[in-house]
């Protein structure tokens, strides 16, 4: 079984609070399951990483052989792709446990698509929406004496 999975990561400041979201789908585009989840503070780019490693983990919870993971992460798909070399060591431990989970799949390949893909669009709403949540359950202003 083929899965297409959106995913987008992205943080609020550079590192600051940080969310992913994934859009999974069938060969055909029908919408098998849409999740967002907070990560704290990171950066753009481990958040980025961080979601397209959920992507896999729920493309093996669901059994998947084959994966086609789409993100509007350039530079991340190009690491991956190994078009970019990946120098920043805050990431390599993402890109290791990348590697070892796409090595459970038959074949998985990774995509860069403009954000205004209605997927990626779709999972970029999911974790604002997702970051949003979180900021309002922060306090807010000083507390009283």
């Amino acid at each position: 079984m083929k899965l297409l999975i959106y995913t987008d990561g992205g943080s609020r400041g550079n590192p600051g609070p940080a969310a992913f979201a994934v859009v999974v789908t069938d060969e055909a585009g029908k919408i098998i399951r849409e999740y967002s989840r907070y990560l704290g503070k990171m950066t753009n780019n481990e958040a980025e990483y961080s979601g397209a490693i959920a992507a896999l983990k729920e493309a093996e919870d669901l059994g998947a052989t084959e994966v086609e993971v789409i993100s509007d992460s350039e530079v991340m798909v190009r690491q991956i792709n190994g078009q970019y070399r990946c120098k920043a060591s805050n990431l390599q431990p993402f890109l290791s446990d990348l590697r070892e989970r796409m090595s459970r799949f038959k074949q998985v390949t990774f995509r860069n698509v403009r954000r205004e893909h209605p997927m990626v669009a779709r999972a970029d709403e999911l974790l604002n929406r997702e970051q949003d949540m979180m900021r309002s359950l922060q306090p807010h202003g000083r507390p009283n004496p």
